[in-house]
């Protein structure tokens, strides 16, 4: 059985522009990047009821280098646009998948159509660091449609597991991953009970995002909380006291030095000047071309 090694409660929310009111369930600077690798920071937004609006809220032209970021929309809908021209649109259950590599400036916003009639937003966005050789990747995305991301029902009708990345028993998610990663979005119904395995020696983090839950028969988690579990072993077992809706994440560890400030994550100081020249020079381009 896998140990809990921590749980880190709920910290203040903050904005992100004018579109996302977020929580910073964890981050490597703040908790170490040692003990979150190969994951960087997650941030829950919502869920938030927005009035209708003109106005198309989010945040604007911004860069990243050097890790991947996965969205994941659980209500409303999102647009991007980038300084590669790329852009799209996902909606409710659907994932976006950015390698930001080499470097991007992107820019995220409400879709249209939902800032028009207004709604509940809720997403989160998860940080994944690439490896040293990796840093320098062509910037890519992925959109993983809900349809395309496979579903598995847990025994005993204890709830389901959408498989994003990784596999669970024997289903594959759609992402392709630069390491080994596991991400699970799972929905543990009221009187669930679960016992899930990944591989050993694999960071593990289970996020809380809303329900109350009983881990290892020892441990009382409530919403808004993310559990990290010992490398060591394999299995732990959780019980939902109502319906519970988590991320459970899970990789091999980088075991390389990590040097970031603000939008980007590289492996030493050196790097992370020349990303700040590299963007301050225009060389990531600018999504609105111009």
């Amino acid at each position: 059985m896998k140990k809990i090694q921590a749980v880190y409660g709920a910290p203040h929310g903050h904005w992100v522009g004018d579109g996302f009111p977020v929580r910073s369930l964890f981050r490597y600077d703040r908790l170490g990047a040692e003990h979150l690798s190969p994951f960087l920071l997650l941030d829950h937004a919502g869920p938030h009821r927005f009035g209708p609006s003109r106005h198309v809220r989010g945040v604007g032209p911004h860069p990243h280098r050097g890790f991947e970021t996965v969205t994941l929309v659980y209500q409303g809908a999102l647009e991007h646009r980038d300084s590669a021209g790329n852009g799209g649109r996902i909606g409710e259950g659907d994932v976006q998948w950015m390698t930001a590599g080499a470097g991007i400036v992107h820019e995220e916003y409400h879709a249209p159509a939902f800032a028009e009639r207004g709604g509940i937003l809720e997403m989160v966005q998860l940080w994944v660091n690439l490896p040293a050789r990796d840093k320098s990747a062509p910037p890519a995305y992925q959109t993983l449609l809900d349809g395309e991301i496979p579903r598995v029902d847990l025994e005993g009708n204890a709830g389901q597991v959408r498989v994003v990345a990784g596999s669970y028993l024997d289903r594959a998610g759609p992402a392709r991953t630069f390491t080994p990663i596991n991400i699970w979005d799972l929905r543990l119904v009221a009187g669930g009970d679960a016992r899930l395995e990944v591989p050993e020696g694999h960071t593990t983090l289970l996020v809380v995002l809303e329900g109350t839950l009983l881990v290892n028969g020892e441990r009382i988690v409530r919403d808004e909380s993310v559990v990290a579990f010992e490398r060591r072993g394999e299995a732990f077992h959780l019980e939902a006291n109502n319906d519970a809706k988590l991320l459970l994440l899970s990789g091999e560890p980088l075991n390389e030095p990590v040097a970031g400030q603000g939008p980007f994550v590289m492996n030493h100081e050196a790097e992370l000047h020349q990303a700040f020249a590299d963007f301050q020079t225009g060389k990531f381009g600018n999504p609105r071309g111009s």
